[in-house]
């Protein structure tokens, strides 16, 4: 691999950064999955946890070991967010960090800079579009030249939108072509609906730091945009009733919209995908087979629920939010009273072990386009075909998120030469052509088409 690689000698295949947060342990318990396992050949050989307290983060190995003991030889390394040479020496003992210390606006860029510097490879659960794309325009061209990929958003945000969008995309088989797809997102549970705190303090931070997203975006040079065949879609209802699903859904300001674009971005620039460091002929041709059968596609993410009333919550929330984030007053109101501004959705504390195991998530994808690409440039023409496909799996925050992120690393272990070099990516432009859509269909995420129909004219 490139010199700087090949000059390091990391100690752990992988350390886990925040093993002490409550998503952290959920992680932990993830990973002793693969880590020295004699049934099935695994590249996690070697394992260490970090987070600031040496204590708290024994006592989540602990926990995730349950019911066995936790493995006697599992290193415990401390590090700090605020003290940058402890995250450059927890980064120079590591092939791969996976950070799990959000919200990653505050604590995020010291770990990306120390994996830059020492070219580790990184991995994250973020879902805030505005620190993604400063970490982009900040640290792409050094993490290119260190040979570090830096990967964000390999949690729910956004690893089931993307993958489901280019699962749906896969099905227009040509000469038809998409021209939208929105995604409908339930989430459901026969005790009550889990929050991540993590998650509710990203959107009152993504709020407050809308601004400087725009700001950002604004100084940086124009990309070329996908070219999507027909007329952009219709902007519709801000409340929607799905009578195919029965759902009741409202659009959501979605960081899986943004990091899909991103990803339909990158495809532009490099329409076969970005290539690994040292690919044979055979991961060649997976890789442009793959990208040569994806459609660009408007996306949308739309958050359903049963009933009229439980939208009517979810717009009360998204009110409370974009209304008090703005100012440091409501935003310290939001943060230190969550149960109340999120109608109990959300709490401090975080869910018990067995609201976690009831919960579970459905996302359809709901394509919309022609049967024929002619169609898309003659006039005025409506889409004429549907296709619908499905993303199912467990609850979201706790066990889904740690499913996708242990995926995403063993494949960074195991497939690092197929790989780019380095630089700073959306999960699915590095992941999509990776058999991760096959590894987590084995977990408990599947993929599945529902129906495929023509439209009434």
């Amino acid at each position: 691999m490139q010199d700087d690689q090949v000059n390091r000698k990391p100690r752990y295949d992988v350390v886990i950064f925040g093993a002490s947060g409550f998503t952290g342990k959920y992680v932990i318990r993830e990973a002793l999955k693969f880590l020295h396992t004699p049934s099935s050949p695994s590249p996690l050989k070697t394992l260490a946890l970090a987070g600031r307290s040496h204590s708290k983060i024994a006592q989540s190995l602990k926990w995730a070991a349950h019911p066995n003991p936790p493995p006697p030889d599992l290193p415990i390394l401390t590090a700090d967010t605020s003290d940058p040479p402890s995250l450059r020496r927890l980064a120079s003992q590591a092939k791969l960090i996976l950070n799990c210390v959000g919200p990653f606006r505050l604590y995020g860029e010291p770990v990306v800079a120390a994996c830059v510097d020492s070219g580790c490879d990184y991995l994250d659960i973020c879902g805030e579009p505005e620190f993604m794309e400063r970490m982009e325009a900040g640290y792409h061209e050094k993490a290119a030249e260190k040979g570090s990929l830096v990967i964000s958003a390999c949690g729910f945000d956004s690893v089931p939108a993307e993958l489901g969008l280019l699962f749906n995309s896969r099905q227009w088989v040509p000469p038809a072509v998409p021209n939208r797809v929105e995604a409908y997102l339930s989430l459901e549970s026969s005790k009550r609906v889990v929050g991540n705190i993590g998650t509710y303090e990203s959107a009152v931070l993504g709020v407050a730091n809308a601004d400087k997203l725009q700001e950002l975006r604004r100084s940086r040079p124009k990309k070329p945009r996908p070219l999507i065949p027909g007329p952009p879609p219709p902007k519709g209802s801000l409340v929607e009733h799905q009578k195919k699903f029965d759902l009741w859904a409202v659009k959501l300001p979605s960081a899986d919209s943004i990091v899909v674009r991103r990803t339909l971005v990158s495809l532009t620039q490099n329409p076969r995908g970005i290539a690994g460091v040292h690919e044979d002929a055979e991961q060649i041709e997976r890789r442009e087979t793959f990208w040569s059968s994806v459609k660009p596609a408007h996306f949308g993410v739309k958050m359903g629920t049963k009933s009229l009333l439980g939208i009517f919550r979810v717009i009360a929330v998204g009110v409370f939010i974009g209304l008090f984030g703005k100012n440091s007053f409501g935003r310290r109101l939001l943060l230190k009273f969550p149960s109340f501004f999120s109608l109990g959705w959300f709490k401090k504390k975080g869910p018990t072990e067995d609201e976690v195991s009831s919960a579970s998530f459905k996302m359809w994808f709901v394509g919309h386009g022609y049967s024929d690409s002619s169609l898309a440039t003659s006039g005025n023409a409506k889409p004429d075909l549907e296709i619908i496909t499905r993303v199912i799996g467990p609850e979201i925050g706790y066990l889904t998120t740690p499913i996708i992120l242990v995926q995403c690393g063993l494949i960074l272990l195991h497939q690092r030469e197929s790989l780019p070099k380095g630089g700073v990516f959306t999960p699915g432009i590095i992941f999509g052509p990776t058999d991760l859509q096959e590894r987590l269909q084995k977990h408990g995420i599947c993929f599945d088409v529902i129906s495929k129909n023509s439209l009434p004219a």
